[in-house]
């Protein structure tokens, strides 16, 4: 690709997971949601009106490709976004669109 850093390294392995995580509309909905903050399963799934074991398979796809992280407390799993995974994807963005990083 023309104009292209090669510099900029990106694995199109990480970036076709990335990009399939967010290829689905319930994905996308729970990534919106988590734009506010972190949140518990059992809030999700009333934000979202779906059930937790749907919930938790999309959760799980969005995890695996790195743009949602986890933690327990005690019997709870909550999620929040994962700034490194936005930010590969991002660098996967302007990969794409042949725009050196910043």
């Amino acid at each position: 690709m023309g104009g292209v850093s090669s510099s900029v390294v990106v694995d199109l392995g990480d970036t076709a997971r990335r990009f399939h995580a967010l290829g689905d509309e319930t994905r996308l909905r729970i990534v919106s949601v988590l734009r506010r903050g972190e949140e518990s399963v059992c809030n999700l799934a009333g934000l979202l009106e779906t059930g937790q074991s749907r919930l938790s398979f999309h959760l799980k796809a969005l995890k695996d490709a790195g743009l949602v992280r986890d933690r327990r407390q005690g019997r709870w799993i909550y999620y929040s976004l994962n700034p490194e995974g936005l930010e590969a994807l991002e660098r996967s963005l302007y990969w794409l669109k042949g725009i050196p990083p910043a």
